[in-house]
This record gives structure tokens, sequence and C-alpha cells, in this order.
């Protein structure tokens, strides 16, 4: 059984949420890990979460997170309705600009 929202910890800011914790659906099911928190902190804009899945990497723009906890988040979609980031995006909306930057984070040397 998956954890619930309370066994996640206090709520968190998104500069503080760490790589690596857990990431539910609503439903309380699993969905993957935390790998990445896309954000521009200069002008303090959450654009989502990068997310590691067993299907590969998804992206949670902001509007799909429900929730950052100390031990994990939730997003409003189960991993196989989440985007997939590709270098293959058409540019115009937020989330397609959100989708690019998870694929150069993905594709970038660490």
């Amino acid at each position: 059984m998956a954890e619930k929202a309370e066994d996640l910890g206090e709520p968190v800011a998104y500069l503080v949420l760490r790589e690596g914790v857990p990431v539910y659906a609503p439903d309380g099911e699993p969905v993957g890990t935390v790998e990445h928190v896309l954000a521009d902190e200069r002008e303090d804009v959450f654009h989502g979460l990068l997310i590691k899945t067993s299907d590969g990497h998804r992206f949670a723009a902001g509007a799909q997170v429900a929730g950052l906890y100390e031990r994990g988040a939730i997003v409003t979609e189960p991993a196989e309705r989440l985007a997939r980031p590709s270098a293959d995006l058409p540019e115009g909306r937020r989330e397609d600009s959100s989708l690019k930057r998870a694929w150069d984070w993905l594709v970038q040397p660490h």
C-alpha cells in the first residue's frame, strides 16, 4: 500500500524538495521518483517535476503537481497520462516550453 499524504511529512516549497523522493498519483498509486525539479529560481517560477518512472521519464507541469512534501510529491495524474519529455516539442504554450526544459535537462551532461 502506498504512503498517504500525511505520511509524507510537512508541505515544502519546490526549492527544498529532494530529488529521489517518491511521487504518487491522487489515488495513492506510485508514479515514480523525482528526478529533477524544473524551476527558474531567479524569477521564482516553478515549472514542474521531471519524474523517473518504470516506463521512462515523465513530466508533470506545475499545474499537475498537487502537493510537495518532505518525503514525497503528489501529482494530479497517473504516470501514463503525464507527458514524455521529447526533443520534438512545438513551441507556444507554457507547458510546451517547460517540456523543452525537461528534455534539455535530460540530455545535458551532469
